[in-house]
């Protein structure tokens, strides 16, 4: 009976281990499965949403599913996860960057109250007073002995011996004074006019009478300062010889001195002569000195679009260096008008032409783009904006290079390319040339061969390229060139180098460097002659190394001899000829 009981016993225990094992790991594993399969099904299903495609040399496009590039051809590749699309010139920059390059921000809004009382500030410097200036000149023609002023910076004063000349003659007259002297009882008038003749050599009566009573002739004689100053400039050496009023050196006199500030283009009403200035420097942070307006130049400096505001300033105590920089306000000169929008001045650039501040365009997302503003006066530190902003709008106002470069690298729209974004034909159109119409009869003619050779760098056949580039140059070669002018006669030689560069050469990418320079060429040739079919000017922006190229085409639709298959549809046509 027990032995029965035990054997029931071990046989469930047996039976419910089995049948766990069986069911429990099946449940478990199917379990998991489902799981797994939960998990997988929901990544990719997240992952489909989310992907976004871009391409990696526009990355302003911004597509849900891979293709190709609207712009280029190429093929697009996956975007960061969560990344959002780009106007044409605007830029992102990553928060590590904003963070290193300090870059800060700032809402711009209308024009405040300033502690700085409608003061305009121009910046400039110390410089010597012309007005003041003098030469110190050889009164004879001799040979400097002895210079006693030698450096720049030196003072000198009136009476100081600044030379020794040996004049020959200077020898003679002496002689001639010494031989009159003891005539002129019997000749009264030659004995004057011999010492007139040596005070017209600024010799003193003292030095004439030393002579005359010694009776003995000097070979050196001394030159001395007419005035008091500091030199300026050595214009000889000593040992030179001179001639008579030929310059030994340049003074200064500093008692006064000029503060020179510019004046930007649209701040000349601002200023008149006679207007009190306040003057600070480096050197004295301080101390302010006082002012008066005394020239205001005439002519604006069409490199820098500014012109001179000079003040004379009074320098007797000496604290005032040429060169020194200096910082000048006008009391009462700024208008503040109602509604104008002021910036901080570290939020300009300015090129010289135009001045540009960068908006960030998205609130929750650092993103700039680059805005050409009109600016008015310079009150303090800011500036007045009349043009170009709006209010409320958030500018950076530190960093604002940082952010330039960064647009610079990424190719977008930047205070140093903005000029090679123009268009392309309205450069070339500048290049005025005249043709003949045998001259154009004749290049017409080799332009069948031109389109032959551009095709093959279509198709990327090298030896077609080499073969076509031969055939156009010699037909080139056979037009005469009597009646060209020579920046037509350069453009026409210059178009046959390269043609003959690319015949001889046998490398698909030389060839290709080559098409560039003969297209900015050939280009504006075929623009200026009378075409007898219609061609269009394409161009390519990623080409010649992202500056762009150009070719002609009598097809509207672009085929890309730059890259070939690699990108075919990439590029634009600009002109039509």
């Amino acid at each position: 009976m027990n032995k029965n009981i035990l054997y029931i016993a071990i046989a469930v225990i047996i039976g419910l281990g089995a049948g766990w094992l069986i069911f429990g790991n099946s449940s478990d594993n199917a379990a998991n499965k489902d799981t797994s399969d939960m998990s997988d099904q929901h990544d990719h299903s997240g992952e489909s949403a989310d992907q976004m495609w871009t391409c990696s040399m526009h990355p302003q496009i911004m597509q849900p599913e891979a293709g190709d590039c609207p712009i280029c051809g190429m093929d697009l590749i996956p975007a960061e996860a969560g990344a959002e699309g780009l106007a044409a010139n605007e830029i992102k920059m990553t928060e590590n960057a904003m963070a290193l390059a300090n870059i800060q921000t700032t809402i711009v809004g209308n024009a405040e109250a300033s502690d700085d009382d409608g003061m305009t500030s121009l910046s400039g410097k110390i410089a010597a007073n012309e007005e003041n200036n003098t030469v110190q000149a050889s009164y004879f023609k001799g040979r400097i002995e002895r210079l006693n002023v030698n450096y720049e910076g030196q003072q000198v004063n009136r009476g100081q011996l600044l030379a020794t000349i040996y004049a020959p003659d200077l020898v003679a007259a002496q002689q001639e004074l010494i031989t009159a002297a003891s005539l002129k009882e019997s000749q009264p008038a030659l004995y004057k006019a011999v010492r007139n003749k040596l005070k017209n050599w600024k010799l003193s009566d003292t030095q004439i009478n030393a002579i005359e009573e010694s009776g003995t002739v000097r070979e050196n004689f001394p030159i001395y300062a007419t005035v008091s100053g500091t030199v300026s400039e050595v214009m000889a050496a000593q040992g030179d010889y001179v001639n008579q009023g030929q310059p030994i050196v340049k003074l200064s006199n500093l008692n006064s001195v000029w503060a020179e500030f510019d004046a930007y283009e649209n701040q000349i009403a601002l200023f008149n002569v006679r207007q009190k200035i306040n003057i600070t420097t480096n050197a004295y942070p301080n101390k302010e000195f006082e002012g008066t307006i005394s020239f205001i130049d005439p002519i604006l400096n069409n490199a820098t679009r500014t012109v001179t505001v000079r003040a004379t300033l009074q320098n007797r105590d000496d604290l005032f260096k040429p060169g020194m920089f200096v910082t000048g306000k006008v009391k009462g000169a700024t208008q503040t008008m109602e509604n104008t929008l002021t910036v901080p001045a570290s939020a300009v650039l300015w090129t010289g032409e135009r001045s540009l501040v960068y908006v960030k365009t998205n609130p929750n997302e650092p993103v700039f783009e680059m805005h050409e503003v009109t600016l008015g006066n310079r009150s303090g530190e800011t500036y007045q904006v009349s043009a170009g902003l709006n209010n409320g709008d958030e500018i950076v106002t530190n960093g604002t290079f940082t952010v330039d470069a960064a647009a610079q690298l990424q190719g977008k729209k930047s205070m140093m390319n903005q000029q090679m974004m123009q268009d392309e034909s309205a450069m070339m159109g500048d290049m005025e040339m005249s043709f003949s119409n045998a001259f154009s009869s004749d290049f017409d003619k080799a332009l069948p061969s031109y389109l032959k050779m551009k095709d093959a760098l279509v198709a990327s056949d090298a030896s077609q390229v080499s073969a076509f580039a031969k055939a156009t140059s010699l037909k080139l070669k056979a037009i005469s060139t009597d009646d060209l002018s020579t920046m037509e006669k350069q453009h026409l030689t210059k178009s046959i180098e390269m043609l003959d560069a690319v015949a001889n050469n046998d490398n698909l990418e030389n060839q290709r460097a080559h098409f560039v320079i003969l297209n900015e060429n050939i280009v504006p040739i075929a623009m200026s002659i009378k075409n007898s079919i219609n061609y269009y000017i394409q161009k390519c922006p990623m080409a010649n190394n992202n500056k762009g190229a150009v070719w002609l085409s009598m097809e509207e639709e672009i085929r890309n001899p730059y890259y070939g298959d690699a990108m075919l549809t990439c590029g634009s046509v600009i002109d039509s000829l």
